[in-house]
C-alpha cells in the first residue's frame, strides 16, 4: 500500500531529526556537516532546507523534541510521587540530573544556547506555568508558605536553569551535580511551612 504524501513528508522530517540528533549528540552542532547527516538519512540538503529552513532550524526542532521528552520524564516523576511535595522536590532534582546527561548537556544546554540564544518565550512560559501550578498546589495543601506562584516559579526556574548550565559547562566535574543537588535541598527546605 502506497504511503500518502503527508506520511512521506512526516517520514522525511523524522529521518532528518533522527540523523541530526545523532550527529549533534556525537560531534556537536559546530562540527556537524549538513551533507554528512543528510547523506546518513538518505536525503538531500534540499530536504533539510524545505523542512527546517537550515541547520539552525533543525537544531531548534531537535531541542524542542528533547525538551518534550524531558517534560514527559518530569511528568512521570510527578505522577509516581506519593505527595505533592515529593513530586516537586524530585522533579527539581531530576532536572538537575538531566543536565549531566551527555545528549542534554551538549545539545540543549550548550549548543542551543550558543546558536539559538536563550530559550524561546513559548518554552519558557510552558515551564513557568507547569512550575507555578505545582507551587500553587503546594500552597493550597499548606505544604509551603504562601507567595505569588508566578514570582516564585520564576525564582526557582531561574535557579534551576542557571545551575543546569553550570553543571553542563564542565562535564568532567562530577562534584558540580552533587553540589547543586545539596544546594537545591537547602533552598527547597526554606520553602516548607514549619
Amino acid at each position: 500500500m502506497a504511503r500518502s504524501r503527508a506520511e512521506m513528508i512526516e517520514a522525511t522530517r523524522a529521518k532528518l531529526l533522527d540523523a541530526a540528533r545523532r550527529a549533534f549528540r556525537e560531534a556537536g552542532y559546530a562540527a556537524t556537516s549538513m551533507d554528512d547527516f543528510t547523506a546518513a538519512a538518505g536525503l538531500t540538503r534540499g530536504a533539510l532546507y524545505h523542512h527546517f529552513g537550515g541547520k539552525p532550524g533543525l537544531l531548534a526542532a531537535v531541542v524542542e523534541q528533547i525538551d518534550d521528552e524531558m517534560d514527559r520524564r518530569l511528568d512521570e516523576i510527578s505522577a509516581r510521587a506519593p505527595d505533592a511535595w515529593t513530586a516537586f522536590r524530585e522533579r527539581c532534582r531530576a532536572y538537575l540530573r538531566m543536565a549531566a546527561e551527555p545528549e542534554i548537556r551538549r545539545i540543549v544546554l550548550q549548543d542551543a544556547r550558543a546558536v539559538l540564544g536563550p530559550a524561546t518565550d513559548h518554552a519558557q512560559q510552558r515551564c513557568l506555568a507547569s512550575l507555578g501550578a505545582l507551587l500553587q498546589r503546594l500552597m493550597d495543601d499548606g505544604a509551603i508558605e504562601p507567595a505569588a506562584p508566578a514570582a516564585l516559579a520564576r525564582l526557582i526556574n531561574g535557579s534551576l536553569s542557571d545551575s543546569a548550565f553550570w553543571i553542563a559547562a564542565d562535564p568532567e566535574d562530577a562534584d558540580r551535580l552533587a553540589q547543586a543537588l545539596q544546594a537545591l535541598d537547602l533552598l527547597l527546605r526554606g520553602l516548607r511551612r514549619q
